[in-house]
């Protein structure tokens, strides 16, 4: 029996966010908002977290510094009750930290210092501990230099021979990400970046062909996230479909596709089939829009479905 039901091995950075911000104030005068806070995110923090909250036993492998940010994201994690023996500290680098100053519509522009997540790395040694689970989450290719220079692609092999179901998320693609994905989606049961970024690195627009792109490279499925509309989901042997957003007052994006895969693999887990699991995995991204931060908005699973249940679907795409 694995130790974990899932773990959320990546990107693991501080945010410090604030809102609403319409504008920096000029030279050195003041603006008063209604909100800051700070909270542990990325690609793979957001998604760790709210299938914390929906009931999974987790753990994080990542890296930070041996430095006051550090220390808030691993006492954060002890707090909720997620594994952080695959956590690593370093000296090298401060840990990875964003500034979000939110604008009154949600949107989150990012100021983001790069640190310690660019120095995770796992030897082969490490990757039976890193494996005793039933789910692996790879979260943050492009902003892990150590292991993007081939040892996450080792990883992900490792974990399917090992028999776990793998999920995988990026950010910040540039020219060179391609080029890592064709070593990387082989190894990937679901391929989950935002709709926006699968745009960008397939150079195609009509989600259909998009997904087919990244399925050629060896994933065998592909969600994108898609905001407003929702989420499309392509998976082999089955017919394409859209799972619509749902209405909410959007106080703040940022973290929504981390929590969106955090509450898909916790579907997964559950029993859910995929569908099922997409529909969670929108619940909790909605909730996060609510609020401030990464996992702000989402309490637990029993709060989660009767969300769901009162909820209104935007059935339509907007635009």
């Amino acid at each position: 029996m694995p130790k974990f039901d899932a773990v959320f091995a990546g990107l693991t950075i501080l945010d410090v966010a604030g809102r609403p911000v319409s504008a920096i104030p000029k030279g050195g005068n003041v603006d008063f908002i209604d909100e800051i806070r700070m909270n542990p995110a990325g690609t793979a923090s957001g998604a760790v977290m709210n299938a914390s909250k929906l009931g999974l036993t987790c753990a994080t492998a990542a890296c930070v510094g041996n430095d006051e940010k550090g220390d808030f994201i691993v006492n954060y994690y002890d707090r909720m009750g997620i594994d952080t023996s695959l956590v690593q500290r370093t000296d090298t680098m401060p840990t990875s930290a964003t500034i979000l100053p939110i604008r009154p519509n949600g949107e989150r522009p990012a100021l983001h210092c790069r640190g310690a997540s660019d120095a995770w790395y796992v030897e082969e040694s490490g990757f039976e501990a890193l494996c005793d689970a039933r789910f692996l989450h790879h979260g943050g290719t492009g902003l892990l230099n150590a292991m993007d220079d081939g040892q996450s692609a080792k990883l992900l092999a490792h974990a399917k021979q090992k028999g776990l179901t793998v999920t995988f998320d990026l950010i910040a693609p540039d020219e060179y990400t391609v080029g890592l994905l064709a070593d990387l989606l082989p190894h990937v049961d679901y391929f989950m970046p935002s709709f926006e970024e699968a745009v960008f690195l397939s150079g195609l627009s009509e989600p259909a062909d998009v997904s087919a792109f990244f399925k050629n490279m060896g994933a065998r499925s592909c969600i994108f996230k898609w905001g407003a509309n929702g989420s499309y989901v392509s998976c082999a042997g089955q017919k394409d479909f859209r799972v619509p957003a749902l209405k909410v007052a959007v106080s703040d994006t940022t973290g929504c596709g981390d929590s969106y895969c955090g509450g898909f693999i916790a579907g997964l887990a559950m029993g859910y089939d995929v569908e099922a699991a997409c529909r969670l995995g929108t619940a909790v991204s909605a909730q996060v829009a609510t609020g401030l931060g990464s996992d702000a908005g989402v309490d637990d699973l029993e709060s989660t479905l009767a969300f769901m249940q009162s909820a209104t679907e935007l059935t339509q795409p907007p635009g």
